[in-house]
């Protein structure tokens, strides 16, 4: 369903997965708060993994309709929503004690990190599955 969307969205969505496992396994160790580390890193890559999905949605219906002049405005609109959502998303988490901001800012940045990383990971892919068949 999620290549339907975009065909690179399941790559990206593995590679937020991952890179929130190596951050988890090679940071909790260093940490007194255990449990705060973890929580809030995987709130981070949620919204990372729910942004990654509201941007390639946002841009196939910004594709779809590129006749109308509002699909600019559109996109702009969600992009604004998704940056209000992560910051309330921020305000809960630090609010309510849920998670460490810093390992839910690491989770977030993720995107950036699975975003730069896609290319490369795309060619290890292709490469093993052609390998495979």
């Amino acid at each position: 369903m999620l290549k339907r969307i975009n065909p690179v969205l399941p790559e990206l969505i593995l590679e937020l997965i991952l890179y929130g496992l190596i951050i988890q396994i090679t940071g909790v160790w260093f940490v007194e708060d255990k449990l705060r580390y973890s929580t809030g890193l995987w709130i981070g890559i949620i919204a990372a993994v729910l942004m990654a999905i509201n941007m390639a949605v946002v841009i196939l219906d910004t594709v779809e309709s590129m006749a109308e002049k509002r699909a600019s405005r559109k996109s702009a609109l969600f992009s604004a929503i998704r940056y209000i959502l992560v910051v309330a998303a921020f305000a809960v988490t630090g609010i309510f004690h849920l998670g460490n901001l810093i390992t839910m800012f690491l989770g977030v940045m993720g995107l950036k990190v699975a975003a730069y990383l896609q290319p490369f990971t795309h060619k290890f892919i292709t490469k093993y599955t052609k390998q495979r068949n």
